[in-house]
């Protein structure tokens, strides 16, 4: 599988970067407030779809810019072809592809490719998690003298919510948080131990397949059922060191 996904990644990584920095103004338009697409999510969706296509014609995708294209098995590729499309056009370099496989209810394999940050991610339930072709350890415990999370809050969650989440953190919690704009980027620390979990707040099934199965595999516990969340589903959730998750659970609450 890996033997497709890598590559696969870091053509679209390439072809990405062919677009950083070079965007015109009429080449970005806005899904919503603070939502921006651009001609490079859409060419990059485009490479990624064709080679799944070419490999596993059998499988489903589900790309966040194209929607969902059916198949025949159990599986169904999610991609998102720039993950932190707004850094992007401002010239940030937290973004990354990503490529993650759902099969029977489950994340079960995913890549995640930083090519701004020189950075890949990949691995799953069947595959030792790698950071740039090598192994990474397990996640080690959890220190709550120096505690830290990543959140991403997005605009499916109301104002007060968000303001609620972070208010929780910082008083009840005693944990610092810090938002990059980019869940990708935001689980890779995660695996790389930079934070000690993640507080998702209205993201999509594309903003964390690929990191997700690779988070398990290193020994993250999470608050998400997906056996009970539905592919289109806006997601709540906390992930992480199982003693961080613990302590700050409720923050996981599924969205109403």
């Amino acid at each position: 599988m890996f033997d497709v996904l890598t590559p696969l990644a870091h053509a679209a990584g390439d072809l990405a970067l062919s677009h950083f920095g070079n965007l015109s103004q009429a080449a970005i338009s806005a899904k919503g407030p603070l939502d921006l697409v651009t001609e490079a999510d859409r060419a990059v969706e485009a490479l990624i779809v064709a080679g799944l296509r070419a490999a596993f014609p059998q499988d489903g995708i589900l790309g966040e810019e194209g929607g969902m294209l059916p198949g025949t098995s159990d599986r169904i590729w999610v991609i998102d072809p720039i993950d932190g499309t707004f850094n992007f056009v401002r010239g940030g370099r937290q973004w990354a592809v990503s490529i993650g496989l759902w099969q029977a209810g489950v994340p079960v394999a995913g890549i995640i490719h930083a090519p701004a940050l020189g950075l890949t991610l990949a691995g799953g339930a069947d595959h030792a998690p790698t950071l740039n072709g090598r192994v990474l350890p397990p996640l080690t415990t959890y220190q709550p003298d120096r505690a830290v999370v990543g959140v991403a809050l997005g605009r499916a969650m109301p104002v007060a919510g968000r303001i609620g989440t972070l208010r929780y953190l910082a008083g009840d919690a005693g944990v610092l948080f810090r938002c990059c704009n980019a869940s990708t980027i935001a689980l890779l620390e995660l695996a790389t131990g930079e934070v000690d979990g993640h507080v998702g707040c209205g993201e999509s099934a594309w903003d964390v397949m690929a990191a997700w199965p690779i988070l398990l595999a290193l020994g993250a516990t999470s608050t998400l059922d997906w056996h009970q969340t539905p592919l289109d589903a806006k997601l709540r959730y906390v992930i992480g060191k199982p003693a961080l998750v613990e302590a700050i659970a409720s923050l996981g609450a599924p969205m109403v």
